[in-house]
């Protein structure tokens, strides 16, 4: 069983269809209508992805004809419902289900499972083998905690959650919040001159300048046509992404600059923020400072003292009333939104009991057999494709998940030493890093443990996972020295069978060079 397929759950199915063949026993628990994860929840104006499509897609399914060097959430919404109809998901996917807890059974080696049927509220109880969590990380919208939010009898809604059914035009609007989301989404409602914005700040973000661009009829055609060139585009943006990772910390005087010859000369010393370029995200600007100009917006840097029937109070006691508010105030990405109890205790708890989110390899956690996370603890890295990150993770699930579903080996469960001796090394890296430097979503509560960043970049990820170390895991119902003897022996008979190959072709080409000619004599 896995469940919610956001774009990892639906990744985890792909790789399931591509690297096991002919196995069909998962089950995928969709609380939605539809799949697509954050692709489907955020339908605010300007969604978009700040990461070049040729390389925020699956690696085995490239897209020729994408629009935009980084795409808009229609389209991207709609790659990954043509990914589940290719790969026929369709059938293995209950929409509508909610996961309310999971259990395992020790005796029996198996996860019981109870879910919800969201139209009708009846519960299911089912059983898995195997548990794999894909909820990923920007799921659950997070509304700040101000007095007064549920007293506004205007309409109020999430960016994750937005209302695309109410009509701004002639509307007095509060956005709450000035991230990543809210920078796409202003420049868009305030082309309208009729919707007077005031938009609330707390923390200034880094900008860089605008990258997306528009791909012509051309460039698709090449795209699709010429061999291997989509490839080397995705190659790329991959190297660029990891260069922009090295040299990102330099770009302070490049944000500067680029913040002071764009954006309103009157909040200048607002915008520009004071911890350094990284340790929060980086905005890569979507014309958001250049829509700073328009008259019918504008920016307050005061905070918010409460909520009131129609409107806001600030911490300086100026009222200003609204019709609709626009929170745009980010993801609950530091806890785990169902109940998994494992041996001893549940995700949460151990969460809790660990100063926050920790896993090994940010993928299994000790307690839980058979149970793996996908975009886990510490997966994000603020610069890469959380695709490649997600695809990197699935190899190494499907890695433990083969055997015990050969009935080679009835679990796998992590040690406690090797959980902890990883998070040392990674929190090790963390403590001396920019993440350190400010408060944000990427640490617990905001300034606590960093529970969502990974401290290297993307190369140093695969590196990490690209194999399985058996020793740091317990077994049951198996040998695992076995198991990882038999495959030694499979990559040995790859490298042989290659070997082979290569040969034959030499000896064929030596052949041709060598063979004498035979002249026909007439």
């Amino acid at each position: 069983a896995h469940i919610a397929p956001s774009i990892g759950g639906v990744s985890m199915g792909v790789a399931l269809r591509r690297q096991i063949p002919g196995f069909n026993n998962f089950t995928i628990y969709e609380k939605a209508g539809d799949v697509g994860g954050t692709w489907r929840d955020n339908m605010y104006p300007g969604c978009s992805s700040d990461v070049g499509m040729h390389f925020y897609s699956l690696s085995t399914d490239p897209k020729p004809d994408w629009d935009y060097t980084h795409g808009y959430q229609p389209q991207i919404q709609a790659y990954w419902k043509n990914i589940v109809h290719k790969y026929r998901l369709d059938s293995h996917i209950s929409f509508y289900t909610l996961v309310v807890s999971t259990e395992w059974d020790p005796e029996a080696e198996i996860w019981h499972i109870l879910t919800q049927d969201l139209t009708t509220g009846a519960q299911a109880e089912s059983t898995a083998k195997i548990l794999i969590s894909a909820h990923g990380i920007l799921e659950i919208p997070r509304y700040p905690d101000i007095s007064g939010l549920e007293s506004f009898k205007g309409v109020k809604f999430h960016t994750g959650r937005y209302d695309n059914s109410v009509s701004l035009h002639g509307k007095r609007v509060a956005v709450i919040g000035n991230g990543a989301s809210a920078t796409q989404m202003v420049p868009v409602i305030s082309e309208d001159p009729t919707v007077q914005i005031v938009e609330f700040c707390r923390t200034p973000n880094w900008f860089l300048p605008p990258i997306r661009s528009k791909y012509s009829s051309l460039m698709k055609w090449v795209f699709k046509y010429v061999p291997f060139y989509m490839k080397l585009t995705r190659f790329r943006m991959f190297l660029g992404v990891h260069t922009l990772h090295i040299c990102l910390f330099s770009f302070s005087q490049s944000g500067k600059r680029y913040i002071r010859t764009t954006g309103p000369e009157e909040y200048h010393d607002a915008l520009i923020p004071s911890y350094k370029l990284g340790c929060r995200r980086v905005i890569f600007d979507t014309d958001y400072l250049a829509a700073l100009h328009r008259p019918n917006l504008t920016l307050n840097w005061n905070g918010i003292d409460s909520i009131v029937e129609d409107g806001i109070i600030t911490k300086t006691g100026e009222k200003f009333v609204f019709d609709v508010l626009i929170f745009s105030t980010g993801y609950v990405a530091d806890d785990f939104p169902f109940r998994v109890q494992g041996l001893d205790t549940t995700v949460k708890d151990y969460y809790d009991a660990s100063g926050g989110p920790k896993a090994y390899l940010d993928t299994t956690v000790p307690g839980f057999p058979n149970f793996y996370l996908v975009s886990g603890p510490n997966t994000t890295t603020g610069h890469t494709s959380v695709i490649f990150t997600e695809e990197v993770q699935i190899d190494y699930i499907i890695k433990l998940i083969k055997p015990v579903l050969a009935g080679q080996v009835s679990a796998f469960n992590v040690t406690h030493e090797a959980t902890d001796a990883y998070n040392e090394k990674i929190h090790a890296r963390l403590g001396r890093s920019v993440f350190m430097d400010c408060v944000s979503w990427y640490r617990r509560g905001r300034d606590g443990k960093v529970t969502s960043i990974f401290p290297g970049a993307g190369t140093l990820f695969y590196l990490w996972l690209r194999r399985v170390d058996w020793s740091h895991y317990q077994t049951s119902g198996g040998d695992k020295v076995q198991w990882a003897a038999t495959l030694r022996r499979e990559a040995r008979g790859r490298v042989s069978r290659i070997m082979v190959i290569l040969l034959a072709v030499l000896f064929i080409v030596l052949v041709g060079v060598y063979a004498p000619s035979t002249k026909v004599r007439t």
